[in-house]
């Protein structure tokens, strides 16, 4: 085996060698380095299953780096060289950007799954600037482009191996260089997929007809996606095809907030007793806090995470009260989540370009200001690769006790946005943050409803959820109050690029005329 086994615990190293021989008898040999052609008729899905700390990261970034010293290409979504029969793939997708953007914060080149399966279509001159970046071709001429131009191009590259990022800093504009996307219509080779968990099965399906060898990577004690009857797609899988990653690691081991969540899988459990050990957590260790009020200053970047749709709402309307945000305007950073795209079938290029950058359904989104038009936004996307840019938005706040949402502004068609301070805990699968708050008055009310899921008390399977949502500081907020904010909402903290031209704009398309 040539996995650093000193690092790995048995359990890795066991799954490591199984996914090893799984991949050389498609032809990837990772162990000698030597790749084949694909096989016909080859294919197979398997799944690595493991709680949190039991290193899946791990030994899915081990696995990426083998396969590139092996030879095989890495598919990233943002462009792909010319095909060849021969030439072996892999691409590491995670179903939202902002699980993306976790990986990629581990130094694995993650993409979310409509990258893959919709992929950009480049201008033919520009697309010498991919192939040279990418290593497939000499360094170009272009007119419009200086020398000093292409060098940040390729500085850009060698750090986050991102053409479109790389064009950007070379100070070109998406529409530049992208003309359209398209479905993918040949399928690929291995897929690596985190957060399998929330996978549902018509997803699978999609990525078998792309994948015929796909690794799923999840945490059988996460939530269920909704509609799935409480079962995940790897519950169907063989038991031969599962692979159970057991053991917690020494640096998880040490982390008082996961002690917490892996305490939830005692069947005696009561909720009582688990809010005393959080309580002691708090106690001994600053990394656990026990809250007595919801900090307003966490909400703008990282929600309170809920179970209760009516709790969302209040602590939303709480948040912009606060604030003193006026009805029929946001402010600039305030958080929003995106809600899905109300667009008609004849406008199919404007949704393929929206969702390829970053607007898919729960894209946690900061609000920056009004666009040039009314109704448009000028938004960053959390975890977007391009993350800043315009679009026409329907921003809808809900209300406590009124079926409508108000709707202070909104352009005729475009992305939908729901504010994003306080979201349920269903909504924050795949999603990460420094700071978490739950609010634990919700869980206690799951818990007194007696409800189950998959044989397991509701209550417990939320607590794990939100609870590893956290990477450094966990606050238990155990009452329905909020703090004055510090300061006023700002913006100055993200990442700030030129923003990229108006998508949905009037001049562009007739018939946009907000």
């Amino acid at each position: 085996m040539t996995a650093p086994a000193l690092q790995f615990s048995h359990d890795q190293a066991e799954a490591y060698d199984r996914i090893a021989a799984g991949l050389k008898s498609v032809g990837v040999d990772i162990e000698e380095g030597v790749l084949t052609p694909p096989h016909e008729g080859k294919s197979g899905v398997t799944a690595v299953l493991g709680k949190a700390g039991s290193g899946k990261t791990m030994l899915l970034s081990t696995l990426c780096r083998a396969l590139a010293q092996a030879g095989v290409e890495t598919v990233s979504g943002d462009y792909e060289g010319r095909r060849s029969k021969e030439r072996r793939t892999v691409a590491v997708l995670s179903p939202t950007n902002k699980a993306a953007s976790v990986l990629r914060a581990h130094g694995v080149p993650a993409t979310t799954i409509h990258r893959i399966i919709y992929t950009p279509v480049y201008d033919p001159e520009y697309e010498k600037i991919a192939e040279w970046l990418a290593g497939k071709g000499d360094r170009p001429e272009i007119a419009e482009l200086s020398e000093q131009a292409l060098d940040r191009a390729l500085a850009f590259y060698k750090l986050h191996a991102s053409v479109p990022g790389a064009l950007a800093a070379a100070g070109l504009r998406g529409s530049d260089f992208i003309t359209g996307w398209k479905r993918r219509d040949e399928p690929l080779d291995i897929g690596l997929v985190d957060e399998a968990s929330m996978l549902d099965a018509r997803q699978l399906d999609d990525l078998k007809e792309i994948f015929p060898t796909l690794v799923l990577f999840g945490d059988p004690a996460q939530l269920a996606p909704v509609g799935q009857s409480g079962e995940m797609v790897f519950d169907k899988l063989p038991a031969e095809n599962r692979l159970e990653l057991s053991r917690i690691h020494r640096q998880a081991a040490d982390n008082p907030i996961l002690d917490l969540a892996h305490a939830l899988s005692d069947p005696a459990l009561e909720f009582e007793d688990f809010e005393r050990m959080v309580e002691a957590a708090a106690q001994r260790d600053d990394r656990v806090v026990w809250a007595n009020r919801v900090e307003v200053d966490l909400m703008a970047r990282s929600p309170v995470l809920v179970w209760r749709n009516a709790t969302r709402i209040r602590l939303i309307n709480a948040f912009r009260k606060v604030h003193d945000a006026p009805e029929d305007a946001l402010l600039p950073g305030e958080p929003l989540i995106c809600d899905g795209l109300e667009l008609p079938l004849k406008h199919r290029k404007k949704r393929l370009d929206l969702e390829a950058r970053g607007l898919i359904k729960g894209a946690q989104v900061i609000y920056l200001g009004p666009g040039r038009k009314p109704g448009f936004s000028r938004l960053h996307v959390i975890g977007a690769e391009d993350p800043t840019f315009s679009a026409a938005s329907i921003v809808k706040i809900e209300k406590p006790d009124e079926e409508e949402p108000f709707i202070p502004f909104a352009a005729r068609m475009g992305a939908t946005f729901l504010h994003g301070a306080a979201v349920t805990i269903h909504k924050a699968q795949g999603s990460q943050w420094d700071e978490v708050q739950v609010f634990a008055p919700d869980l206690f009310a799951a818990a007194r409803m007696g409800r189950a899921e998959a044989g397991q008390p509701l209550w417990k399977r939320l607590a794990y959820v939100a609870i590893t949502r956290a990477s450094t500081r966990l606050y238990w907020v155990v009452r329905n109050r909020l703090a004055k904010p510090t300061g006023p909402l700002r913006v100055d903290d993200l990442r700030t690029q030129t923003p990229a031209p108006l998508v949905l704009e009037a001049e562009q398309e007739g018939t946009d005329t907000e």
